[in-house]
């Protein structure tokens, strides 16, 4: 089983300057800057999860990976390699996703994270596959008020297109953690909505995207999946402090953490950086193999 990790650093220059120039606008700091966690990552997928062989990191450019990074053992895939050349410079994660399955040599069986969760207590191949099928929290919603949330509709009406089922009110929303998906069927779906898919393509997220939650959707609705939800623990930084999150980290009772960061002053972001980087360096304090 491999891992794929989408990663980005707004403090990159050539990022910038490419952002400038393809969106015209300034840059939102919340949705690209960087905690400095990438690492701490790493250092859990290789304690936490053994049974991960290959990881792969996913970045616009080559200027994105950190250079602590040894790149004899993490695997670089810039989206020119995945993506379609009409739809770069992307500075949209949601259509990232639509193209994560085309890495070169991945697993049939992968997890996916965002850089914004972290293993904190060990994994096992049950808590996200059993019996050849995705392990994964499904809930029911109608309520779509959010954009991400109609996005996820979008995604769940798109992926019964796709297997001839009517669409409903009520949409499946995945739990937001770190997704276990099969690559297979994966190409199956993208085969049958590629034309979809081409034409939601955007720099910036929008209302006709769709989102990971596809391909989530199409294996439960294939039955492919299984719901049942992944011991994971779901901390928004504009309710929980840092502070709160260290304690977790000291003595976790999940086995994962997703750490979602909100609009913060410059001062309260440097000092919950750093309470989380004294933190995860407690946590983990030895490097990875992923590290120089």
């Amino acid at each position: 089983m491999d891992a794929v990790i989408t990663y980005v650093n707004g403090l990159d220059p050539l990022w910038q300057k490419d952002y400038e120039k393809r969106v015209g606008v300034s840059i939102l700091s919340k949705r690209f800057r960087d905690w400095g966690t990438l690492k701490f990552l790493l250092r859990g997928i290789q304690k936490h999860m053994p049974f991960v062989e290959n990881v792969y990191l996913v970045v616009s450019r080559e200027s994105q990976v950190p250079e602590w990074v040894d790149k004899t053992q993490l695997r670089i895939v810039t989206h020119d390699m995945i993506m379609p050349a009409e739809a770069l410079p992307t500075f949209n994660s949601s259509m990232i996703e639509m193209f994560l399955h085309r890495i070169p040599g991945l697993s049939d069986q992968y997890l996916y994270f965002n850089d914004d969760m972290f293993p904190v207590a060990d994994c096992s191949v049950e808590d996200f596959f059993v019996d050849g099928k995705t392990a994964m929290g499904y809930s029911k919603t109608i309520l779509c008020g959010s954009k991400f949330k109609q996005l996820a509709k979008r995604s769940d009406h798109l992926a019964r297109k796709a297997l001839g089922i009517k669409p409903s009110m009520i949409y499946a929303r995945p739990q937001h953690t770190c997704s276990p998906m099969q690559r297979k069927p994966f190409e199956e779906l993208y085969a049958k909505v590629e034309k979809e898919i081409m034409e939601s393509l955007t720099p910036l997220r929008a209302d006709n995207n769709y989102n990971q939650y596809l391909f989530l959707d199409y294996l439960l609705y294939k039955g492919l999946a299984i719901s049942r939800r992944i011991p994971a623990k779901y901390c928004s930084l504009a309710i929980t402090s840092a502070s709160r999150i260290c304690k977790f980290l000291a003595n976790p009772d999940k086995k994962l953490i997703c750490i979602n960061d909100v609009h913060l002053s410059e001062e309260k972001f440097q000092r919950y950086q750093r309470e989380l980087l004294e933190g995860f360096g407690a946590k983990f304090p030895e490097k990875s193999r992923f590290e120089l």
